[in-house]
């Protein structure tokens, strides 16, 4: 530990651990970078007791100059007479000068070889001269690294649906529509339908009236979709049923270019926000007879929704959470970013859950930094599921 050699190795490291870009730093140890002296692979043999850190720094002076920052020094103890070291640079940051080396060394193995004036930096497994562009970047640092930290603020507009007794109650109605369908031989138009099934019926057939044979045929046929029509259903009802959710965005004395920001609503759901005056029966409950047209085109329900190619809200299920995506063109320093709230719905997927966790995380074009972020978020009143078809499908009653 007393030999040149090893002290210009400690200064090079130290040098190229002071010229770090500070976003890159912070990716591991939070921004500390650690030299451990005395281990490899397997085994510590350690190195003999006794150095200590004011004649290490004196030591280290000469190449690092009278500016260089602080480091710390520690070591653990390896049997009676060793000791492995660690000698410990202080995570860089934005302001800070480029620290040049302030005097040459010339070693056995040019690899560890210094240059009065050359600026080193950390490369993958090494430390080296800097390239013109490292050299820019760190010029680009003294000057205070360009843009300071995002402050975001993110707040849900609209609330997190809960509703209890979905399933039970969509299966009801299913029971009931089937159930109909076989006590009525000519069923009559009821106030669920909005069609008679028999005329679908013989329009289907032909003009004539269907066989046993045939309408058993359907029911069957309808019975084997039955869950994937009741899932189908069950997005329906909320969706026509609940309130949309959007989000408002403030960066806080701060632009932001092309932001990615996603959004993961915990242990929630999302489903298509649909209009009220969108609640459609046959959307809710699949008819075992869907009604035709006289020459056999099926009746469109669906409202014409257009999504520009350029949208920037997206959202989607994933790994049980509810996940929204926003890409808009920028973020304005104090000027709130709004999202429609006609796009989507959450829901919490406890129906007891009074408040859910949204995490964030930001990304901007042209930058390598993430942002993240967390919040709470208070849930709405529980609603039963017999209510919400009510005020959906029979809003005067």
């Amino acid at each position: 530990m007393s030999s040149k050699a090893t002290a210009a190795k400690i200064a090079k490291f130290l040098l190229g651990a002071a010229n770090r870009r500070p976003h890159e730093a912070a990716r591991h140890f939070h921004g500390y970078a650690v030299l451990v002296i005395g281990a490899q692979k397997a085994t510590a043999p350690g190195v003999p007791r006794g150095t200590e850190a004011h004649e290490l720094e004196d030591r280290l002076r000469p190449y690092l100059g009278p500016q260089f920052p602080a480091f710390e020094f520690g070591r653990i103890g390896v049997g009676s007479d060793q000791e492995v070291l660690f000698v410990i640079a202080q995570p860089p940051e934005d302001g800070q000068s480029i620290y040049p080396c302030h005097k040459s060394y010339q070693g056995d193995d040019r690899r560890d070889s210094l240059e009065d004036g050359a600026i080193y930096v950390r490369g993958t497994s090494n430390t080296r001269p800097a390239r013109a562009g490292e050299v820019l970047a760190l010029v680009e640092r003294a000057r205070g690294g360009g843009k300071p930290p995002i402050e975001l603020g993110v707040d849900i507009l609209g609330s997190i649906g809960r509703v209890d007794r979905v399933d039970e109650v969509l299966e009801r109605l299913y029971d009931f529509a089937e159930e109909d369908f076989a006590e009525r031989e000519e069923p009559a138009q009821s106030a669920f339908a909005s069609t008679s099934a028999l005329l679908a019926s013989s329009i289907l057939a032909g003009g004539r009236q269907p066989t046993p044979e045939e309408r058993a045929e359907r029911l069957q046929s309808w019975r084997s979709e039955r869950s994937v029509n009741i899932e189908q259903g069950r997005e329906h009802l909320i969706g026509v049923g609940l309130p949309g959710v959007g989000i408002r965005v403030v960066s806080r004395d701060r632009f932001v270019a092309k932001p990615h920001l996603i959004l993961t609503f915990h242990d929630c759901e999302a489903v298509e926000y649909l209009e009220p005056d969108d609640a459609d029966y046959e959307k809710l409950v699949e008819p075992i007879v869907r009604r035709q047209e006289p020459f056999g085109i099926g009746f469109a329900h669906d409202a014409l929704r257009i999504t520009p190619r350029d949208y920037p809200v997206s959202w989607s299920n994933r790994d049980g959470d509810a996940e929204v995506v926003l890409t808009p063109e920028s973020f304005r320093p104090n000027a709130p970013w709004t999202s429609d709230q006609d796009d989507y719905v959450i829901l919490a997927k406890d129906p007891q859950a009074t408040s859910i966790s949204v995490t964030w995380v930001l990304t901007e074009d042209g930058s390598d930094a993430v942002t993240r972020g967390e919040l709470q978020v208070t849930t709405a009143d529980l609603v039963d599921a017999a209510d919400l078809f009510k005020a959906a499908f029979f809003p005067e009653e």
